[in-house]
């Protein structure tokens, strides 16, 4: 039986005032604008009140939702004209996708939001608001490229609601001087925990031995087949950046021997560094990938690598589902040629492979590493808190380089 997402999980609440402290100390601090390209719009947008010091006015609790400006009748945009320059003065964001209530809540309490996602002819609508948008909120289920950006001549930020840029293209960006931010830190700690979780699941076959439970198989068949142990093995970790260090340091609780690839040998960890992730994966038992997706990291995870691992090895991919070769990995379990995998992403998500369904030695989630009322409320309040710099003339909280 399916189970419904309880109601509270769409309630917002404010975020902790202990952790927001902890993300905007440069705007706490900051008396003067900023000198970056966010900056440059603080001239056009006087009418756009600077924050307050105290934190309790820069990021409040969102207010009742607030009328919407531009928004016309689903598929009606005959009629439809907004003003660039708005009666209440609050800049235009365009928001691509649907996203938690407590952020699109605190940012029409702030900005004239307009939403694309409702729109039948987004083409129609884009035209309709290509002089008065300024900013674009974006998360991993939506592309804002070149194409998208060249419709909108005014942008000036793009405030992505994930740690991960692949769907936003940064190099235009930089080009048209167009500021990009993201939430890293804040969801570090879910991934990692995430990471661990799939690793003790997949390799202890928790999912499957449930369902075992359930069906009222242990009384007819016996015991619950063997499953492997994770304490004490080699992990190698793909991508030893915030997540794959807070990876580590639960692996060590495990008393797991730590492995990693990455770009280049970091100094500061007491774990062994590995030039390729094909050795990485012979030496190791589990492997973890972190590491963004680039495209140097695109299909990373390839039939070598799996073979390498072996019929006693697992996978876990909390990172993109593109860094994994999928065919080759749906192969390899087919095969047994792999002991088995935890995925949370996918190649071509929300699709899944339907050959891994009924696999007990596979956990598949639907990307939620970072899926707790926690951490995408601190998430929210970085999205709203880098806009509400940018029109203000302050250093971002999170900008990409």
């Amino acid at each position: 039986m399916h189970a419904c997402i309880p109601c509270y999980h769409f309630v917002g609440v404010g975020l902790q005032r202990s952790k927001l402290r902890s993300l905007l100390p440069i705007v706490i601090s900051s008396s003067s604008p900023s000198s970056s390209p966010s900056s440059s719009s603080s001239s056009s947008s006087s009418s756009f009140s600077t924050p307050s010091s105290t934190i309790n006015r820069l990021l409040p609790i969102p207010s009742p939702r607030a009328p919407r400006v531009a928004q016309a009748t689903r598929g009606s945009f005959k009629n439809m004209a907004v003003k660039a320059a708005s009666p209440n003065g609050k800049p235009h964001v365009l928001m691509m996708a649907l996203l938690m209530p407590y952020l699109r809540d605190s940012l029409e309490s702030k900005f004239n939001l307009l939403p694309l996602w409702e729109q039948s002819n987004k083409d129609e609508y884009l035209a309709s608001v290509a002089d008065c948008v300024r900013a674009v909120v974006t998360s991993t289920n939506s592309v804002v490229d070149a194409k998208l950006l060249e419709k909108l001549p005014k942008v000036e930020i793009v405030s992505s609601f994930s740690v991960g840029t692949d769907k936003v293209d940064v190099a235009y960006c930089k080009e048209r001087g167009i500021a990009v931010t993201n939430t890293p830190d804040v969801l570090t700690d879910d991934c990692a925990d995430l990471a661990i979780a799939l690793l003790l699941t997949t390799m202890r076959q928790i999912c499957s031995a449930d369902r075992y439970v359930r069906k009222g198989c242990w009384p007819k068949q016996g015991d619950y087949p063997l499953s492997y142990k994770m304490s004490g093995k080699d992990l190698g970790i793909v991508g030893l950046g915030r997540i794959g260090k807070a990876v580590a340091k639960r692996a060590e609780a495990f008393g797991c021997k730590i492995k990693y690839y990455a770009r280049s040998d970091k100094k500061d960890v007491p774990y062994e560094y590995y030039g390729s992730v094909l050795e990485l994966a012979k030496n190791s038992d589990m492997l973890v990938v972190c590491c963004a997706f680039t495209k140097e990291t695109a299909k990373i995870i390839d039939k070598r690598v799996l073979d390498a691992l072996g019929p006693e090895g697992f996978l876990v991919n909390i990172s993109r589902g593109g860094v994994v070769d999928e065919p080759e990995l749906v192969k390899a379990l087919l095969e047994c040629r792999l002991g088995g995998a935890g995925l949370d992403v996918y190649e071509n998500e929300p699709h899944v492979p339907q050959e891994l369904w009924n696999m007990d030695n596979v956990v598949l989630l639907p990307h939620v590493a970072s899926g707790t009322l926690d951490t995408r409320r601190a998430m929210a309040d970085l999205v709203s808190g880098n806009l509400e710099a940018h029109f203000s003339g302050k250093p971002l909280f999170t900008p990409v380089t």
